[in-house]
């Protein structure tokens, strides 16, 4: 998933354990991002004020072994779509 997400230009914060936090400033663009995903089925909840400081809400992308690669293939060209938008 880092692999990927860097290699669309996503801001990924430093993190080794499974949850991957994407950074994207605003509240309004993290939740709208959150939206966008459910909106496809991919439940990627938005963390913003009061929780993280101003300017820095991100959407915390939750990985487990679980996951299948065509899984976090999917999630990553749904990044890629909004992104795009």
């Amino acid at each position: 998933f880092r692999a990927g997400a860097s290699a669309l230009g996503l801001c990924l914060l430093p993190s080794a354990t499974a949850i991957q936090p994407l950074l994207l400033g605003e509240a309004a663009t993290a939740l709208h991002w959150s939206e966008q995903l459910l909106g496809r089925g991919l439940l990627v909840p938005a963390i913003r004020p009061p929780t993280v400081p101003a300017g820095q809400s991100r959407l915390r992308v939750t990985l487990s072994a679980a996951h299948t690669e065509a899984e976090v293939e999917r999630l990553l060209e749904a990044l890629a779509e909004i992104a795009r938008a």
